[in-house]
């Protein structure tokens, strides 16, 4: 590929991404704020989401997941330049921390859940389950938001586009101002920062009951078919390692969790459907 049709490719691909800082949280923050742990605002309906499955040390229990984040739309509706996100309400991420499961394998499903509540509802701080373990229960951090335009990885994009070279294609995205980052950071929308592989085929494959943990046993025509459905998939929040004010949240070896989300299903605001990944180096 010359290198003027890698301009016209980035034109045509790149997304708007909104970063997130993790700020102390001196005080307790108001209702309905974006942070990151402490006790979530939730509805009093609210049922606390658990999940079933063995853990590294070969014990299998129903837990609770982890409160990771909480997101005000209002907050980053700003930032939302590809107008992707409702401009109001609240999104949850839990996550189970005991077992943190790696989204390979169909059963895993239920092991990370995203929730979305209208701004009509009243919020109300939320006690954690009785049976929810010390350590899965995470510090409160602030959230700043920046924004920040995103190219995809090389192992993303060649899935799709088949012409390019590795390593033009990096040379050519630092020449145009999108050279990827070093080093993990957390983001709504934009492209994951790849640690290991492109997930969005494996998302349409585990989420049709194929397990990934090897080489998928699929036909050649199955494959096909899946990567054009794969297309669908876009990113909604990658969570990376976080080390702040003595406090460590690591997910695996310094790596991060995707949570993926179909285009049809967020412009309906279904997120019943969400799926995540874990990739660690």
């Amino acid at each position: 590929m010359e290198k003027g049709r890698y301009q016209r490719l980035f034109d045509k691909i790149k997304k708007e991404a909104i970063t997130v800082d993790y700020l102390p949280a001196e005080k307790e923050l108001p209702v309905g704020t974006s942070k990151f742990g402490g006790k979530p605002y939730l509805p009093k309906d609210f049922v606390w989401p658990y999940y079933e499955e063995t853990d590294f040390e070969g014990i299998n229990k129903n837990r609770p997941l982890s409160f990771i984040a909480q997101i005000n739309l209002e907050e980053i509706a700003g930032y939302d330049k590809d107008n992707q996100l409702p401009h109001s309400g609240m999104l949850y991420f839990f996550y189970e921390l005991c077992t943190m499961k790696w989204g390979f394998d169909p059963k895993d499903k239920g092991c990370a859940r995203v929730f979305f509540v209208d701004t009509d509802r009243d919020l109300q701080t939320a006690a954690f389950p009785e049976d929810m373990e010390e350590y899965c229960i995470l510090p409160e951090f602030k959230m700043q938001f920046s924004g920040k335009t995103d190219l995809p990885y090389y192992e993303e994009i060649s899935e799709y586009v088949t012409d390019l070279e590795w390593d033009q294609y990096d040379e050519e995205s630092a020449l145009y101002g999108y050279e990827m980052p070093k080093e993990g950071i957390s983001k709504l929308l934009g492209y994951a920062d790849i640690i290991q592989n492109s997930m969005l085929l494996e998302c349409e494959e585990v989420c049709n009951g194929i397990y990934c943990g090897g080489i998928p046993t699929i036909t050649e025509e199955q494959k096909k078919e899946m990567l054009e459905r794969s297309r669908e998939w876009i990113l909604l929040f990658q969570i990376s390692t976080l080390e702040k004010e003595g406090y460590e949240l690591m997910f695996g070896d310094c790596g991060s969790i995707y949570f993926y989300i179909r285009k049809q299903d967020l412009q309906e605001r279904n997120f019943e459907n969400v799926w995540m990944i874990l990739q660690c180096f």
